[in-house]
Formats: C-alpha cells, structure tokens, sequence
C-alpha cells in the first residue's frame, strides 16, 4: 500500500492554525518570500503558490492591499492584474504544459472564499484526467510536486517572461 504525506494541510485540515489576521497581509510585508512560496511582486499585486492547493500548480494572484472584490480596484490594479494573469497562465503552460486552466475568484464567504476580506485570484493548470477516486473517496488530493518544488520550476519562468514583456 502507497502512502501519501501532506503534512502541509494538517492545520488546514484541522482548522488548528495558529495564525490570527490576514495570511494575504502577513505574506504582502513579509520580506521572506521563499519561505511564502511568492514568486514574483508586482505594483499593486503579488504571486504564490497556493499553500493548500487545488491541484499542482495552483497560483494564487493576491492583491498587495486588504480589499475584497474586484469593484473594489482601481484602473491600473485591474490593468496589472490582467497582465499578471496572462503572464502565469503562459509560465504554467510553459512548465506544466496542461490541458486547459481554472481561473476565478470568489467574491465573498457565501460564494466560496477562504478568505473573503481580502482579494486574490486563482489560476489552475488542468489535464484531462486530473481527478480520480482518491478526491471523491479518500477526500486526499494527490500532488506530485512540493510547494517548493512548484516554485522553483514555475518562479524563474515566471520572472523571464514579465521581464521580457512576453505576451
């Protein structure tokens, strides 16, 4: 029998954290950003790697100041986020080379987010075939990389193509 290690979403799981305020805040001042697993800071937003994810490759688009939703953004926010999220969307398909994406945010604890008060998008590399049993009976998600892993393969190929101006 295989056994799969995620001791990463054991407080997540458990709703055992022992964070209080906002992670989104905390990650945005933190100077550290190997450790908050950012991949790139921009002028008004930040990437990483998102700490429980969906699947891997899951990148979370954050914005650098506490608003929760989208109307809550300035032009030139709304100009940066778009550029940023066609620039991850090209670093996963890049790295990952998936089938498809996800790409959304939930505006609002009713609407499914985790953390409502404060704006973040979320991008998806998809493959055909990406859920299988263990999702819908062992409620377990299977991820082949670490965190880490996912950052230090997606973080330089990110930074290129922004650098760049690749479109």
């Amino acid at each position: 029998m295989d056994r799969l290690y995620t001791p990463w979403r054991y407080d997540y799981v458990t709703g055992a954290s022992p964070e209080t305020g906002c992670v989104f805040c905390r990650v945005g001042e933190s100077a550290d950003d190997a450790a908050n697993h950012v991949l790139y800071r921009g002028g008004h937003w930040f990437v990483m790697v998102n700490r429980y994810p969906y699947n891997n490759g899951h990148l979370l688009l954050v914005l650098g100041r506490h608003v929760p939703l989208l109307s809550d953004c300035s032009a030139g926010e709304l100009a940066e986020m778009g550029r940023l999220l066609a620039a991850m969307e090209r670093a996963l398909g890049e790295c990952m080379h998936p089938h498809g994406f996800n790409c959304g945010y939930n505006g609002g604890a009713s609407a499914g987010a985790g953390i409502p008060a404060h704006l973040h998008l979320h991008l998806l590399p998809r493959w055909a075939g990406d859920t299988n049993f263990m999702t819908t009976v062992g409620e377990t998600r299977v991820m082949p990389q670490t965190l880490a892993e996912v950052q230090d393969q997606v973080g330089p190929v990110l930074r290129r193509i922004l650098a760049s101006g690749e479109k």
